[in-house]
């Protein structure tokens, strides 16, 4: 039995509100993480339809704003997706005016990544309703709940990144 699974065994065997046992699966974090990220992926995308954001791009354009100059590998490897995959993203939001891509001053095979000031409106935007979908998840924990949650997550994905 795994880590997460001598510690969930007892709530793993208790019926939550939904009524359904999570059996085995509960002793896993992976799937308890992705349970909730799909829902809240699910409020998500209902809540910004009329936008038509596809999946990695407000993550995309949030991560360039925290990082002016983040490369394409960078930005792909935070994203965890293909960089193919990035590129497109890429081509996205340089189509809708909220990035660009701009040559390395450093290392000119690179490019480095800007937020435009309309993406930064964008960006402001969405993150309101960012805000607005996960208010009641976020209710059910305390300040310091929240906190702890955020350096146990960073702390599991540090490893995930290392194992790469």
């Amino acid at each position: 039995m795994n880590k997460v699974g001598a510690a969930a065994r007892g709530e793993a065997d208790a019926v939550p509100e939904t009524g359904v046992k999570l059996g085995r699966l509960g002793e896993y974090v992976g799937f308890r993480l992705r349970r909730v990220q799909n829902q809240l992926s699910r409020d998500f995308v209902n809540a910004t339809a009329n936008r038509g954001l596809r999946s990695g791009l407000f993550s995309s354009l949030a991560l360039i704003s925290a990082n002016p100059g983040i490369s394409q590998s960078e930005l792909s490897r935070e994203i965890a997706m293909d960089k193919s995959v990035t590129v497109s993203l890429l081509d996205d939001l340089e189509r809708r005016g909220w990035a660009a891509r701009k040559r390395s001053t450093k290392d000119r095979r690179r490019h480095a990544l800007y937020i435009t000031p309309e993406g930064e409106r964008e960006l402001e935007e969405i993150f309101a309703v960012v805000s607005t979908t996960e208010n009641a998840v976020l209710h059910q924990l305390s300040p310091a709940e929240l906190m702890l949650l955020s350096e146990l997550l960073d702390r599991m994905y540090a490893v995930c990144v290392r194992e790469e």
